[in-house]
């Protein structure tokens, strides 16, 4: 009988983590999901949505993974202050636009780089922003946080395509205004045609299920 009280203590215990999960958790989102977001930045998230579709014609500016620390879901993201855990409360709470918030789910077939690519970001905790989306250097943007975890995840080997990326306003051909801002600020070139990939491009990849929040 004396195994007895452990034994129901670790039930308990664990009764009482999942419970903890479910309410901390409203949105449904699994370890290694990738959540897109249509951000409210002005200018620089109209140039974004206008090159690149993403899922069922919407548009995204954002993405991030989703990890587990501490018994606990939260994200991992690449934002303007570098690479970062944000909560899942003030990550679902940020304005979107008409595009929302959709979650990625990697199809069963591919769900076992899910839980190694989500270990993988911890890896990039710190990191700076790449205000230059280099995809060679050793800063990261959002949707090459990801790029980097699941390719990390699958032995080296690229899930998400890199695509010459563009700058460029498609009804004109003309460079937006405010990337010509952008890059002058940086005193760097605009990389036009250099390889990388944006979240619009990321949610359409045939690898993913995509679920939609109600």
């Amino acid at each position: 009988m004396k195994y007895i009280l452990p034994f129901f203590l670790l039930f308990a215990l664990g009764s009482c983590n999942e419970t903890k999960k479910q309410t901390d958790n409203p949105y449904g989102v699994k370890v290694g999901d990738i959540v897109f977001q249509d951000l409210d930045c002005g200018d620089f998230c109209v140039a974004i949505n206008k090159v690149t579709e993403g899922w069922n014609g919407r548009d995204f500016s954002h993405c991030a993974i989703v990890v587990e620390e501490a018994d606990s879901l939260l994200i991992i993201e690449a934002v303007g202050a570098g690479v970062k855990r944000t909560s899942l409360k003030e990550f679902f709470g940020k304005h979107t636009g008409e595009g929302g918030t959709i979650i990625g789910r990697m199809k069963s077939e591919y769900q076992e780089l899910a839980p190694k690519a989500a270990k993988y970001a911890f890896d990039y905790l710190g990191k700076s922003y790449d205000d230059v989306f280099d995809i060679q250097n050793d800063k990261y943007y959002c949707s090459e946080l990801v790029y980097e975890t699941y390719k990390s995840a699958n032995n080296n080997k690229e899930v998400f395509q890199l695509f010459p990326m563009t700058y460029k306003d498609p009804d004109t051909n003309e460079y937006f205004p405010i990337w010509v801002d952008y890059f002058k600020k940086l005193n760097a070139p605009i990389p036009e045609g250099e390889a990388g990939l944006n979240p619009g491009g990321v949610s359409r990849s045939k690898y993913l299920d995509i679920i939609e929040l109600n």
